[in-house]
């Protein structure tokens, strides 16, 4: 228990996987010892998992690093992630950072805080090229410390390399976790008895391990262990939902029926400037293919950007027919941010701010009412709820994927089952 006495704040921000890998270093750092610390004002130790997909994302880096720091001027001051992968050294120091760790070294963590504190700081930066990588980072989580549902992360890196996207150069190439490992993990989780599992990845649809183990296997592999109630995905790209996948999906009753699938944009000489690998008709005829197979009522999110360089007006309304045709229930809007180090970057037919902000608050209002729409379905119905949160201002999440408010007392991290009386903003409100 070299941690003994020690209290960890750790903060994650972004997707998924940037989370499931912030619980699983909290859960190991507890297994030390440490304790772990709601506020950075009271802890020894501070961790921050970071994003950095937006240039806005980066802002809001340097703000919490700040911020983190202001509240406790002696703490040990550690961030990874993906800005810490690209960070500018001098720059990391100027904030105040003490320890600074990139990709696919998260699982060293522990020990590079456990040195620091036992040497001093004989080294403080640890990164390792992770477009020549293709390791596994072997992080663990027994019981997830920040979060009711369990995020396990299965893949990590992208081979992809979308025009706008930034990730591949600062997550690696795609890896993949051994199918047995995953398998333990969740086995793991059950016994604690969380009864959720997010499986996660930058681009989870890739999945495929050394032994040739798909994702249509591993999840069939899951779905019959015991105390496992909901098994979920975080986002998977349209072209990888073959039929393999959709099948075993169909026959595992675990499998929330709830799929996040990119759209990204309707426009084909959109999609294709931004390298998506797909056409606006074959983004349809997947979308009918899942509900063939997983059942017409699925909710189905998105993400749409709007104003890539050269989205045209035309584009722009082949993207917003696209949404209401394909019926999704959220969707996420959001403006191209031009990333340095990516294709688009230099990108001729840039579009106005004026025109962005326009088109992404059009984008937003249809996608409000599509969402409305969708979950004035489960007004009077009475639907499972995973309890995050108990009590008054309680809360918790339907199979769906879809928020649900209520005011009752129930056992956190518990399924049960609450009567739905009313919706509003893409929010569900119990009866009670």
């Amino acid at each position: 228990m070299r941690m003994k006495g020690k209290r960890l704040f750790i903060q994650a921000m972004g997707c998924r996987t940037n989370q499931y890998e912030a619980d699983a270093v909290a859960s190991m750092f507890r297994n030390l010892g440490a304790e772990i610390a709601e506020d950075p004002a009271d802890a020894d130790i501070a961790i921050f998992n970071t994003c950095t997909v937006t240039s806005r994302s980066d802002r809001k880096v340097r703000q919490a690093v700040r911020r983190i720091r202001r509240s406790n001027p002696g703490l040990l001051l550690l961030v990874t992630g993906c800005w810490a992968q690209r960070a500018n050294v001098q720059q990391a120091i100027s904030l105040g950072i003490d320890l600074l760790v990139g990709n696919r070294k998260k699982s060293d963590i522990p020990r590079i805080v456990m040195e620091y504190l036992e040497k001093g700081p004989e080294e403080n930066i640890f990164r390792v090229d992770v477009m020549d990588n293709d390791s596994w980072d072997d992080l663990f989580m027994d019981f997830p410390v920040l979060h009711t549902r369990a995020f396990v992360k299965i893949q990590d890196g992208c081979s992809h390399f979308c025009t706008y996207c930034i990730i591949p150069h600062v997550r690696g190439r795609s890896v993949s976790r051994a199918s047995d490992d995953v398998i333990k993990e969740v086995s793991c989780l059950a016994d604690r008895g969380v009864k959720e599992i997010v499986l996660t990845g930058v681009h989870l649809g890739s999945y495929l391990d050394s032994s040739g183990i798909t994702l249509a296997d591993l999840v069939g592999k899951l779905g019959i262990i015991e105390g496992v109630e909901r098994i979920r995905f975080g986002s998977i790209e349209p072209f990888t939902l073959d039929d393999d996948l959709l099948k075993t999906l169909g026959e595992i009753g675990a499998f929330c029926p709830h799929l996040h699938i990119p759209l990204q944009s309707g426009d084909d000489k959109v999609l294709e400037r931004m390298k998506r690998g797909y056409t606006s008709s074959a983004f349809c005829t997947v979308l009918d293919r899942v509900r063939n197979s997983l059942g017409t009522d699925i909710h189905i999110s998105t993400d749409v950007m709007v104003g890539f360089p050269g989205e045209t007006d035309k584009a722009f309304e082949n993207t917003l027919k696209l949404m209401e045709k394909a019926g999704f229930g959220k969707v996420h809007i959001f403006p191209f941010s031009a990333r340095e180090g990516t294709p688009a970057f230099n990108f001729s037919g840039k579009v106005s701010s004026v025109s962005v902000t326009e088109r992404t608050k059009r984008a937003a209002q249809i996608a409000d009412a599509m969402l409305e729409e969708y979950c004035s379905a489960f007004v009077g119905k009475r639907i499972p709820v995973l309890v995050e949160k108990s009590g008054t201002g309680g809360h918790g999440l339907i199979p769906h994927f879809l928020r649900v408010n209520f005011n009752s007392v129930h056992r956190e991290g518990s399924v049960v089952d609450l009567k739905i009386g009313s919706c509003d903003s893409g929010i569900l409100q119990a009866e009670e």
